[in-house]
């Protein structure tokens, strides 16, 4: 039974709740880039992607490559409120022996790739779907990318490369929330114009509002029926959305709501 856009919203909610709460647990992370992000996977796991929570490494899954992958926290909540693993676990995130780091790693079930250097997610990506292509399954790989990590050449690099062999079971999200470390995008490196720059490459593009679920829905849709060249969503976002003093606030890339910020902030996700 399809998942109804009305149930995606609470579950981005739900998941919202969690990755304040395991960040402030854990006494560091990246809650702006998480929440920014969390519509995108709530999409993505509970209703577009093939996936099997009970079997992580069913061949013909889907696969999700977290590019930026300091922002773990929405992919452990997308993955334990899927079944890979106890929702009580997020609670040991960045605790020594657990298996929920501080940038995603292959130990926890149901991570594909290991992160922590920017700009590798859609090489790793263009392989896995160039792999699927040469073992002929039926499966799609889904890279999310920081719009500030579209400053690295090897995005580039791998975007040149995925037109070249028009690998079209291949799409990269882009998260573009405006903010990277400490500062505006803008200020570091102009982007603008992106969807240019991707077109120029030789992609699908679709634009889309990253909060609004069923705009999300239908981009993923469409970057699964394009053919012949791969797809690449500019989802715009906001840094910390659902919190109202993390939005576009580029003080909560890094860091952790403290106990008075995390009631208020559970309040706000209520």
């Amino acid at each position: 039974m399809t998942v109804t856009i009305q149930e995606l919203e609470a579950t981005a909610k739900k998941l919202r709740r969690q990755i304040v709460t395991m960040v402030a647990a854990g006494g560091s992370g990246h809650p702006g880039g998480s929440l920014s992000a969390t519509d995108i996977l709530t999409a993505l796991y509970f209703r577009v992607m093939r996936h099997r929570p009970a079997e992580p490494a069913w061949p013909d899954r889907d696969r999700f490559v977290l590019s930026k992958a300091h922002a773990c926290p929405v992919l452990y909540a997308a993955l334990a409120s899927s079944g890979y693993f106890p929702e009580e676990e997020l609670m040991t995130f960045r605790k020594i022996n657990s298996r929920l780091q501080g940038h995603a790693h292959i130990k926890t079930p149901g991570v594909e790739m290991s992160g922590g250097s920017l700009g590798q997610g859609l090489s790793f990506g263009l392989g896995t779907a160039l792999a699927a292509r040469l073992d002929r399954r039926p499966t799609h790989t889904y890279v999310l990318l920081g719009d500030g990590e579209c400053d690295e050449g090897q995005v580039w690099e791998a975007a040149m490369a995925a037109k070249h062999h028009g690998v079209d079971n291949l799409t990269a999200i882009v998260d573009r929330n405006g903010i990277q470390n400490d500062r505006f995008t803008w200020q570091v490196m102009n982007l603008e114009p992106l969807a240019d720059k991707w077109r120029a490459f030789g992609w699908h593009v679709v634009k889309a509002n990253g909060h609004d679920m069923g705009q999300v829905v239908d981009a993923l849709e469409q970057a699964v029926r394009t053919k012949g060249q791969p797809s690449v969503i500019i989802a715009e976002t906001v840094k910390g959305k659902g919190v109202s003093f993390m939005e576009n606030n580029p003080d909560f890339h890094g860091k952790a709501p403290n106990k008075q910020e995390l009631e208020q902030a559970l309040k706000e996700l209520a």
